[in-house]
């Protein structure tokens, strides 16, 4: 059997620290200052932010050289992952990460890698889950046994597992390519058909259909969330696929009393605002439901068939979001009137049917190809976790 070894025994453990804000010249040096935004990759070689001499002699901060171990002790992400990596020059470090620094018999690079092949043990049993931050437990990593193995045979097990590692990342970012590819393939498709359209006019949304919103029942009376009996939808749900289920719902009494319509399937919603992409993004309702007052609702009538209508606000989704960019305030939102105003292409109702009908199965296709691609990504995450395990599970059977 392979003889094991604690980190405490053969590697020191060192804090960091924050030098004060206040005062701006610490930071406007040329030493790295790592936090734990900064942990995303093996071999570290950037970070946000950057101290002088002056900042680690009046501050926690602690310089470290080449080849230290840095591993994040504190942060949101621990549940998921455990971000560890070596920098690649002399640094300083936040109180958020733990330094870790091997003795002479011990290969940095060797303790690293063992680290994360051990990642779902130390995520199940050494991390502190907290409300939203969570932290290592005090003493943890000190504790670890890592196999004792000689110096030369550490070095050969990292250069070939990081080849591994090299390959697998290659084949990662080959997918990312893909997959952002396939999305502007999106964009391109709904360009593609709706630029050959030779419509004898465009009407106006407000005057073919009837238009509303919705509102938010007080949070306080919870009555008017229990029993849910009518679905409601929010901004974040309404995201270009078609709309059967809801996370939350009202009870009759708030259906009632809260100026909110129950709008019938075939309703084409519109998000007015929301964080991020949100605003601007549509969706086909598809069973009768009632929404906030951030969603714009399209009734169904008889000028535009609703998946018909959706796609051309699904392809015109740029230039609703230019209608509310120059507003001004902390958040450019669309409304009602202007979404009123927006026109869309009049076409004969069977010529809206067989263009959503091809639209819809190109897009399918598309969706196929995104399986396949996020499929293909989770086997690239899971060839990373077995490379590392088979790498360390033969040390503990010699």
């Amino acid at each position: 059997m392979s003889k094991f070894i604690r980190l405490s025994e053969c590697c020191s453990f060192y804090s960091g620290g924050t030098p004060t804000k206040e005062s701006r010249e610490f930071w406007k040096g040329n030493i790295p200052w790592f936090s734990p935004k900064d942990i995303k990759s093996f071999e570290l070689t950037f970070s946000q932010d950057h101290i002088n001499k002056d900042a680690v002699k009046k501050s926690a901060a602690r310089l470290v050289d080449h080849g230290t171990i840095l591993v994040v002790s504190r942060s949101g992400v621990l549940v998921h992952t455990l971000p560890v990596g070596i920098i690649q020059q002399q640094s300083a470090f936040n109180q958020d990460i733990r330094a870790i620094i091997p003795n002479k018999h011990f290969d940095p690079e060797y303790i690293a890698l063992f680290l994360k092949a051990i990642e779902p043990m130390v995520l199940r049993e050494g991390v502190k889950v907290g409300a939203t931050v969570h932290s290592l437990k005090s003493g943890y990593l000190e504790q670890l046994e890592i196999p004792k193995i000689e110096l030369s045979e550490q070095r050969r097990i990292t250069t070939q597992l990081k080849a591994q590692l090299a390959e697998v990342e290659t084949a990662r970012k080959a997918l990312d390519i893909q997959e952002r590819d396939v999305k502007k393939l999106e964009t391109q498709l709904l360009e593609s058909i709706f630029v050959k359209l030779k419509p004898e006019k465009f009407v106006k949304i407000g005057d073919a259909a009837v238009t509303t919103s919705g509102s938010t029942p007080s949070r306080d009376k919870k009555d008017y969330w229990a029993p849910g009996q009518y679905a409601w939808i929010k901004t974040g749900e309404v995201a270009y696929e078609p709309i059967y289920d809801t996370e939350e719902s009202i009870s009759e009494k708030a259906l009632t009393e809260c100026s909110l319509t129950l709008l019938p399937p075939k309703t084409v919603l519109v998000a007015m605002y929301g964080q991020g992409k949100t605003r601007g993004q549509s969706a086909v309702l598809e069973v009768p439901a009632t929404t906030n007052q951030a969603c714009f609702a399209i009734l169904p009538n008889k000028t535009f068939h609703p998946e018909y209508l959706q796609y051309w606000l699904r392809h015109s989704y740029s230039n609703l979001r230019s209608l509310s960019d120059g507003r001004g305030g902390n958040q450019a939102n669309l409304n009602g009137a202007m979404l009123k105003e927006f026109t869309v292409p009049l076409l004969p109702m069977e010529k809206q049917v067989r263009l959503a009908m091809t639209v819809k199965n190109m897009l399918d296709e598309i969706d196929n190809i995104k399986a396949t691609i996020q499929t293909n990504k989770k086997e690239i995450e899971l060839l990373s976790t077995r490379l590392l395990a088979q790498a360390f599970d033969p040390l503990s059977a010699q």
